[in-house]
């Protein structure tokens, strides 16, 4: 991954998410660019073989091709929805950029910060649900997390209006 900038995006499938990916495949890339989507799921403790492996170092970054295969995500344990689909299948194709996922399992605050440096990525973009003060006291603001630790450029799409 030489060519052009490699942007993060942290994807929960959510309408959250989508809104941080429309962001950044409208103002942030171009051809030659890639795309990472970062998704990290519940740690669940797999037993043996390549997910034991997987839940340390994240799972190999998974092509466009691979990751629109519903049977192939079955393995990982992730269902990406249509609509985020459509949007990285429509900006590869008209933007020319390369689409990768790349899976995490455990705390999404660690892991999207983590994934910064292991992939690695030049920025990333998330998006931020717009807690209450007190939910984000209780439950704790993965963006908040990631604007603090994260070692590179990270932009906050905020969904409330």
């Amino acid at each position: 991954m030489v060519d052009g900038k490699r942007v993060g995006v942290a994807v929960d499938f959510s309408p959250c998410s989508r809104k941080a990916l429309i962001w950044a495949v409208e103002n942030l890339l171009q051809s030659g660019d890639h795309l990472i989507l970062i998704t990290v799921r519940p740690s669940v403790g797999y037993e043996s073989g390549e997910m034991q492996l997987w839940e340390t170092t994240g799972s190999p970054l998974i092509p466009l091709t691979e990751f629109t295969n519903v049977n192939l995500m079955k393995k990982y344990t992730v269902q990406p929805d249509p609509e985020t689909l459509d949007i990285v299948t429509t900006a590869s194709k008209q933007k020319e950029i390369t689409v990768l996922l790349k899976i995490f399992w455990g705390d999404a605050r660690e892991k999207i910060c983590e994934s910064i440096d292991n992939i690695p990525i030049d920025c990333i973009v998330i998006g931020n649900r717009g807690l209450g003060k007190l939910k984000r006291v209780i439950m704790g603001s993965v963006s908040n997390f990631v604007v603090s630790h994260a070692t590179c450029p990270v932009t906050v799409v905020k969904t409330h209006e």
